[in-house]
């Protein structure tokens, strides 16, 4: 089975960047310890600071589920709406070359 890959979009209404860029830089080193993730990387868009871009792998669609219900995600989840000027957007992506 391939891994699962998944580029997440993030975008921060003007007025919470700051503390949304805080909250999810604080996902990245628990998340990376998780068992099943592979790699975890955050970026922020060149041309648009309040654009915020997450690449995952995962080694199944079931660690990528465990992931999604981590503690650590609750003071992020529970905000969203507050926090996003719009819903996140999420790639689901078959890889085709092996890491």
């Amino acid at each position: 089975m391939p891994p699962v890959t998944i580029i997440g979009t993030v975008i921060a209404r003007p007025e919470t960047r700051e503390e949304l860029q805080n909250l999810l830089e604080a996902q990245v080193a628990p998340t990376r310890a998780e068992p099943g993730c592979i790699n975890y990387d955050f970026h922020v868009d060149s041309e648009d600071s309040c654009v915020f871009v997450f690449y995952e792998n995962w080694r199944s669609q079931s660690d990528l589920d465990t992931h999604m219900n981590m503690p650590h995600l609750k003071p992020l989840l529970g905000q969203i709406g507050r926090l996003l000027l719009r819903p996140i957007e999420i790639r689901h992506l078959v890889m085709l070359s092996r890491l």
